[in-house]
């Protein structure tokens, strides 16, 4: 059984502030320790249902964020930017599952360091006329690659969010958002027991329901049946330099659309992002 996880930081144990996340923050390092302990958590509990090989992604930010010597030695781990497939690089149909771990809430929730893969700069997002963040919008890939989500943690508005797309996703709530940069926190040893517990728990329950001998991976379903992607953006020059793509095309003078299947819209709208990051220089959270 091959194991996939995408780890992000904003909805770790214990961080609730941007200098928690970010490269400089007064807290930062210890930052990386929860991220890298709170993914140790769900690779254990992983190992403990059968699985024969992890792939981590830091999916945070610059992507440099796990520390690799504390990392579970059983996990093979993707490191750095940038990536063509961003918080999704490595995934392939040969997974298994895939764990979304430390995963936050879209962009103008209430929830904990919400947002949508740029800070402000995005303010929000659909895929097919539905409000989508990094929650639904991985899932979406995921599940067009033939690979379920099967786990998310992060604060209770991430759940929440997580519940609305797909149910059967089980969910760990490490924290409890009361603001967008406040929080009433698990302690951090029940936090991890949970992780692990619902990795543990959903993985051996899926490997129960299988039948011998194991299915053949499904299919992806990319290239079946082509999705629109929209983005608002904070900037009409970030609109206006996409129209340069082919295929992009506004609604209005800050909000742009493409249509094609999935996983290659991902990996375009991964483009946009690198082109709005060279036209803006916001601080995520401001």
């Amino acid at each position: 059984m091959r194991i996939y996880i995408s780890a992000d930081m904003e909805g770790v144990t214990g961080l609730v502030d941007a200098d928690d996340v970010q490269p400089g923050g007064r807290d930062y390092e210890r930052g990386r320790v929860m991220m890298t302990e709170d993914v140790n958590a769900a690779v254990r509990g992983a190992l403990s249902a059968g699985a024969t090989a992890v792939t981590v992604n830091d999916a945070h930010g610059p992507m440099r964020n796990l520390l690799p010597e504390l990392l579970h030695p059983a996990a093979r781990l993707v490191r750095g930017r940038p990536k063509a497939m961003g918080m999704l690089e490595g995934l392939d149909a040969g997974h298994d599952a895939a764990l979304c771990v430390g995963y936050h809430s879209r962009a103008g929730a209430l929830g904990v360091m919400s947002h949508s893969f740029m800070g402000h700069e995005i303010e929000d997002m659909w895929l097919d006329d539905r409000p989508v963040g990094e929650i639904g919008l991985a899932h979406a890939t995921a599940a067009a690659l033939g690979v379920p989500v099967v786990m998310l943690s992060g604060d209770d508005t991430a759940c929440a969010e997580t519940a609305a797309w797909d149910p059967a996703v089980t969910c760990v709530a490490v924290k409890r958002a009361a603001g967008r940069f406040a929080a009433e926190l698990s302690p951090v040893a029940e936090a991890r027991l949970a992780i692990e517990t619902a990795v543990a728990t959903t993985l051996t329950a899926r490997r129960a329901a299988t039948t011998e001998p194991a299915p053949e991976p499904a299919e992806p379903a990319a290239g079946h049946a082509p999705s629109t992607l929209t983005v608002r953006w904070q900037s009409a020059s970030v609109a206006a330099t996409l129209l340069g793509i082919p295929g992009v095309t506004s609604t209005d003078d800050r909000t742009v659309r493409v249509s094609g299947p999935l996983p290659q819209l991902y990996r375009l709208f991964g483009v946009w992002t690198r082109v709005a990051t060279a036209l803006t220089n916001q601080a995520p959270y401001c």
